[in-house]
């Protein structure tokens, strides 16, 4: 019982930057949650387009979506085999959990929120960006797929520092990208970035505790011989 909880500090202490970069983050997302009104940033970005930032988030968005699992499984083989198998799994895991936790809240899009107030067509949409409907707005799965992803790989990524917030700023641009598209609210963000920390974050804990056997052969990478 004591190794486990020294275990579980001494993850926190290895990625200290990720961590309190991360929190830093919340406290200020959390402020912005209190301070400002539902669809604050959202009619900011939308006051504020430009022909760059249109083009640059409608492709930062994809980064939450399949082809990114697709590229980091095939990066990994070269860090652990186990994480090959594991990326997937992640991504199944963040489905999953997306798809019920949007069943239970059922809160309406953007969209569906500002037809019902009857202003939508104030708001200043991307060119060739479907807004998407319904009652499935919180939390964002793209964005805690990006921070379940990014978090992951920041924390089994060999190199430290640096890195770790490179991996978290994607995640951050990708969870921006839902609200610049007029996609999610912040709130959906929030939620879906804290969500997604603690799966990438329980993912690593659990593999470390049950797959850090360095005599398997998951435990090998392509070019090493094992």
């Amino acid at each position: 019982m004591v190794k486990n909880k020294l275990d579980f500090l001494s993850f926190f202490k290895d990625h200290a930057l990720f961590w309190w970069s991360s929190g830093g983050l919340l406290l200020v997302g959390g402020i912005a949650l209190w301070r400002y009104p539902q669809g604050s940033l959202l009619c900011y970005f939308s006051e504020n387009r430009q022909p760059f930032t249109d083009l640059f988030f409608t492709y930062v968005t994809k980064v939450g979506e399949e082809p990114t699992y697709l590229i980091l499984t095939l990066v990994c083989l070269f860090i652990r085999f186990r994480y090959v198998l594991l990326i997937p799994l992640i991504g199944i895991i963040v489905t999953l959990v997306a798809y019920l936790s949007k069943s239970l809240f059922l809160h309406p899009r953007p969209s569906v929120y500002y037809r019902e107030l009857g202003i939508l067509d104030t708001i200043q949409t991307v060119e060739g960006v479907h807004l998407l409907g319904g009652l499935t707005s919180f939390p964002s799965g793209h964005t805690m797929s990006a921070f379940a992803l990014f978090s992951f790989i920041a924390f089994v990524f060999p190199k430290k520092g640096g890195s770790s917030l490179s991996f978290l700023g994607i995640a951050v641009l990708v969870g921006l990208s839902r609200i610049y598209l007029v996609q999610h609210f912040l709130k959906d963000v929030y939620l879906g970035a804290i969500m997604g920390v603690l799966i990438g974050g329980g993912m690593y804990l659990l593999q470390k505790k049950w797959l850090d056997n360095k005599t398997h052969w998951l435990n090998g990478k392509w070019g090493s011989g094992k």
